[in-house]
């Protein structure tokens, strides 16, 4: 299993593995490297899936005769690192093959095993779900929930909560049973991270974000400070959780080419992607931003949800991402409330692309204004053409 900030209890999950066959169970802690490696340049990119998804399911084995490892996944951010430490303990056990649980029409059969064959190129992969024998008898969850309570497995799920959940520490998702309708809106009792915005506090709360090179490094709030990069993480994660902040309900497009119907729950990554983007304002030059909203944001985003982040086109992606980030350092001071986010300040003590005298409406400083007009002249030469030509023509514009 992998611990990736999941709230789980690991004790029993070990417990039922053996209890229903497995000869070991190992349990393995990935939250920090999936913060530092995964979560962290998620935020330096902006990473994020069609506009809305900030990227971010099912139970993996791998096999050996009659030997599983079974590890409990998250979102699309967290794939590489479970793969990783899946195929780690297959190489140390002498599996010939690995296993996971994804359906056959999802995205996670993709990303754990393009992940499974980039890290062990011999490796076998088992697919129940691809398989006839299987999917002919367990058509869906209402066969396998009456599966296991027919010999005696416990499972979380129930037929009036048919739902797919699956939860990390960045965020937690749910799909399937009711919310294949994409017109019906989600249960309120479904969320399980977040406060509903309109039960939170009536109190807008505060905080503030540091970062160093497009790293958060320290997170201020009411109680104190964190340094560490999962206690920023879990600390974040609380505040906004608290205040309703990170839900989502789309239809996206799965990598396979189907269409899928997701809520989601992104508390604390939605506060720091979008004061990470504020300060970028203010400490990053125009062009390079520009070049990397167009081409590594997007592209980044599309590795990692396709399942495709041990490829050498991440790993030239990864290199862009930190060269950007060589002046995004500063802190930016923010606000929750009633499952909104907002930034109430930000400065930088390095960056000085900023210039109060230059921008202001109440002084001149630097900037001459009558220089406007000669930049104004030569933009407007290919316009002045361009509407001769139209006028010549009698088009309207």
């Amino acid at each position: 299993m992998a611990n990736i900030g999941q709230e789980e209890d690991f004790d029993a999950a070990k417990e039922k593995a053996l209890k229903i066959g497995a000869e070991k169970c190992y349990i393995e802690d990935l939250k920090k490297e999936f913060v530092e490696e995964l979560c962290w340049p998620a935020v330096q990119s902006n990473a994020v899936y069609e506009n809305v998804y900030l990227l971010g399911k099912f139970r993996l084995n791998a096999h050996r005769y009659t030997s599983f490892i079974d590890t409990f996944a998250g979102t699309s951010l967290a794939r590489p690192v479970i793969a990783r430490a899946q195929i780690k303990i297959a190489q140390k056990e002498g599996c010939f093959a690995v296993s996971h649980g994804c359906t056959g029409k999802g995205n996670d059969q993709v990303r754990f095993e393009l992940g499974f064959y980039a890290l062990e190129p011999k490796i076998t992969v088992i697919a129940p779900w691809r398989n006839p024998e299987f999917y002919n008898r367990f058509k869906g969850r209402n066969d396998l929930l009456d599966y296991a309570a027919q010999v005696g497995i416990p499972v979380s799920s129930t037929k009036s909560k048919p739902w797919s959940m699956d939860e990390n520490l960045a965020h937690c998702s749910y799909e399937a049973g009711i919310l294949e309708d994409p017109n019906t809106e989600p249960p309120k009792d479904m969320w399980k991270l977040t406060v509903n915005p309109e039960d939170a506090p009536n109190t807008p709360e505060e905080f503030t974000l540091h970062f160093t090179k497009g790293l958060p490094t320290k997170l201020e709030h009411k109680d104190g400070s964190a340094t560490d990069a999962t206690d920023i993480f879990l600390t974040a994660n609380a505040i906004a959780r608290r205040h309703g902040v990170g839900r989502i309900d789309i239809v996206e497009n799965r990598f396979i080419g189907l269409k899928s119907r997701g809520c989601y729950e992104t508390p604390g990554l939605t506060c720091l992607r979008a004061a990470h983007m504020d300060l970028e304002g203010l400490t990053m030059d125009r062009e390079v931003r520009a070049l990397r909203d167009q081409f590594i944001t997007f592209n980044y985003a599309k590795v990692l949800y396709n399942g495709l982040y041990f490829s050498p086109e991440a790993r030239f992606l990864l290199q862009c991402i930190t060269n950007s980030q060589e002046t995004v350092n500063g802190a930016v001071r923010c606000r929750v409330y009633k499952g909104l986010f907002s930034v109430i300040g930000r400065w930088s003590d390095t960056e000085k692309l900023y210039d109060m005298s230059e921008s202001s409406m109440d002084e001149i400083g630097d900037f001459k204004p009558d220089d406007s007009t000669g930049f104004i002249s030569v933009q407007a030469i290919r316009l002045k053409k361009y509407g001769l030509k139209m006028a010549e023509s009698g088009q309207q514009m």
